[in-house]
């Protein structure tokens, strides 16, 4: 039998003492409430994020308190994540910049510090809600075949594999998602491509070759005429025009 992460005894003596002190946790509704709002793209919400990890409920999770701090941002920066992919902000760029923020916060070593990136987390996360076109949800099937397809840009995409995936016939798969997303399965896939090939171009050091085949174009000749179809400029012209910039 495995042994249990959690010492009862420890945990029965923490809800003593806290009882007896009259310590707490925020309730549920209360450390929700922020997420609720950064979902509905509420201009209070950093206030709100603020407000409730000064109010010394958040936690207590480590007796240093630089560790402390950086434990409960992680709890934070993971609800954030979700919560802004929950109102439509496109996955691979909400989980990269939780990374980026978990990544900023190792290398802090004042609570100081960690207390100023929760707060400019928050709205990051709030901004990029806000941008978010008003649309009516995805149905389910779609919403799957969108993760999907940003998990295996790297791959060819088919249509019987997204059906597949979706547990739809091709036909009503292929006219579902037209009408929920307003462009077909492969140009979905092309645009999403695209937008991370721009990416690459930006910010890494992966040749113009490189990048194509990693996003599993054809060719490089697909690659650019892809790429100019869409921006207007080759991929190497692209990268040069965004470090002039």
């Amino acid at each position: 039998m495995s042994q249990m992460t959690v010492d009862e005894k420890k945990l029965r003596y923490m809800e003593y003492i806290h009882r007896e002190t009259g310590e707490r946790h925020h309730t549920n509704e209360e450390d929700m409430r922020q997420y609720e709002m950064l979902r509905a793209g509420d201009p209070g919400t950093v206030a709100e994020a603020d407000r409730m990890f000064a109010s010394g409920l958040a936690g207590h999770v480590s007796d240093d308190p630089v560790r402390n701090c950086k434990y409960l941002f992680v709890a934070s920066v993971t609800m954030a994540c979700r919560t802004a992919m929950a109102a439509g902000m496109e996955p691979e760029r909400a989980y990269n910049s939780s990374d980026l923020y978990i990544r900023r916060m190792d290398e802090m070593s004042t609570v100081e510090d960690v207390v100023r990136l929760r707060h400019e987390m928050f709205e990051f996360y709030l901004k990029e809600v806000r941008a978010i076109p008003k649309r009516t949800p995805w149905s389910r099937p779609v919403a799957r075949c969108v993760d999907y397809i940003y998990e295996h840009l790297h791959q060819r995409i088919t249509v019987p594999d997204l059906a597949e995936h979706a547990g739809l016939t091709e036909s009503y798969l292929s006219t579902l998602f037209k009408k929920e997303t307003g462009r077909s399965i492969s140009d979905y896939v092309l645009d999403r491509r695209i937008e991370a090939a721009g990416n690459m171009l930006k910010f890494s050091d992966y040749s113009c070759a490189d990048i194509g085949a990693i996003l599993a174009f054809s060719s490089q000749s697909h690659f650019i005429r892809a790429f100019k179809a869409r921006t207007g400029l080759t991929p190497r012209a692209y990268r040069e025009w965004y470090f002039e910039a």
